[in-house]
């Protein structure tokens, strides 16, 4: 059991194929999302893995303030493997990337398109929904912030 906080240039090969599959089976095959994975801001994220006896099981990437949104820190791709779901790993994988983005950019909130039915799962991290929800990626999501002087 390893969890990993990397930057884009320190993934092997191996890694970062096994996050793009990871993605691509949750959100497209699973969920029948169809969306721009590779969509230029993995390079400046850190990606935060979790993998048992060489499986990855969680993953989800933070992204830098001014990357994806302006004057706001960001995170997102948050999976868990189906059959991990569950087990409380969820949580654990939200500690730990908004324990990254506020290492990494304490100054900043942080901004985050969840989809809509985790917004009370999201709610619990102190995020505090700011639209109305709507279609995005196929599916219904929902913006939501936490202020940085609120993250836990």
């Amino acid at each position: 059991m390893v969890w990993k906080e990397q930057r884009f240039e320190e993934l092997t090969t191996d890694e970062l194929y096994k996050i793009i599959q990871l993605r691509i089976n949750v959100f497209v095959v699973e969920q029948e999302a169809y969306y721009e994975d590779l969509d230029d801001h993995d390079q400046n994220s850190i990606h935060i893995t979790y993998e048992e006896e060489g499986k990855l099981i969680a993953y989800a990437r933070a992204v830098p303030p001014n990357e994806k949104y302006e004057n706001m820190a960001s995170f997102g791709r948050v999976i868990i493997l189906p059959e991990a779901r569950g087990t409380g790993l969820a949580q654990e994988l939200l500690k730990r990337v908004i324990a990254v983005t506020k290492r990494e950019w304490p100054e900043y909130d942080l901004f985050i398109q969840a989809q809509a039915y985790l917004q009370n799962f999201y709610g619990k991290f102190g995020f505090k929904a700011v639209s109305e929800p709507y279609e995005f990626e196929c599916l219904p999501h929902i913006d939501m912030i936490c202020k940085s002087d609120k993250l836990l």
